[in-house]
């Protein structure tokens, strides 16, 4: 018996004016597998994570499959979308959803436990391990990874990659806790524990300074992001650089003040009273 794999790439091979109810079939199996968090576009490994790159060319397959319809979801809301990414009912699944906007698209994993206050979106392809709590105005992209006991502070903005399909998504470990008005972008991984103060922006070019272990954190290979260490606890800074410091100009950059230690660990337990 052929696995999910094979077949989603043999149905990827197709040319679009070809595709079938076979091919409709193999990719609606591929959604459900995602729902359950059956298959990922991205796992963990014991050396390190792993982009599995056919999980998002089958996504990639719904939207040639797919074709554009109208949505109505009481009285005054509507919008159009590719028929084979409806919104999805995670309700049923003993998820949180507070009324007030949320989205939550197909193909999406939202463990139970997760609770999600309006508005935010969670785009297809996405993990949210158990525990999470997504707060307002959050964006959580297309293949993005959250582990368990995450909280995503209001207006976040957890970047997503659906191309090119080996490219890393961004990865938040276990236990991370991301403040307001964030962004963390291009496959950024932020390791297990860590806390990302109030509007730092983490890119795959952004340099971080360590100033503990007195470093700068920039990804060895040109084609990887970053990586957040365990537990770092990471503020908004500036430094200046050689074009601009004849005027005094500096540009943004993530610090490393400390590691996470049993002080940090009192201040962010307002976390489980949100909860």
């Amino acid at each position: 018996m052929t696995t999910l794999k094979e077949r989603i790439l043999e149905q990827v091979e197709r040319p679009t004016d070809s595709l079938d109810a076979t091919s409709r079939q193999v990719f609606d199996e591929l959604v459900r597998e995602l729902e359950r968090g059956g298959v990922r576009a991205a796992t963990p490994t014991v050396n390190g994570w792993r982009v599995r790159s056919w999980v998002k060319e089958g996504i990639l397959l719904g939207f040639r499959i797919g074709s554009m319809v109208g949505y109505s979801m009481g009285e005054f809301f509507s919008f159009r979308d590719k028929s084979t990414f409806p919104p999805q009912d995670v309700t049923q699944h003993g998820v949180r959803v507070v009324p007030g906007g949320t989205s939550v698209r197909s193909g999406s994993y939202v463990a139970a436990g997760v609770v999600i206050m309006p508005p935010s979106y969670v785009n297809v392809g996405a993990f949210v391990d158990e525990g999470t709590m997504i707060d307002s105005h959050v964006l959580v992209g297309s293949c993005a990874q959250i582990g368990k006991r995450v909280h995503l502070s209001a207006g976040a903005q957890i970047g997503g990659v659906l191309e090119p399909v080996g490219a890393y998504p961004v990865i938040i470990e276990d236990d991370v806790f991301v403040g307001a008005l964030t962004g963390i972008f291009e496959g950024v991984r932020v390791a297990r524990g860590a806390v990302i103060a109030s509007g730092v922006i983490l890119t795959a070019s952004t340099p971080i300074y360590d100033v503990p272990n007195e470093r700068w954190i920039r990804s060895a290979d040109p084609g990887l992001a970053p990586e957040i260490p365990e537990n770092a606890v990471v503020v908004a800074g500036t430094r200046p650089f050689p074009a601009g410091e004849a005027a005094g100009i500096h540009v943004q950059c993530p610090v490393i003040v400390k590691y996470r230690d049993s002080g940090t660990d009192d201040r962010t337990a307002l976390e489980e009273a949100l909860r």
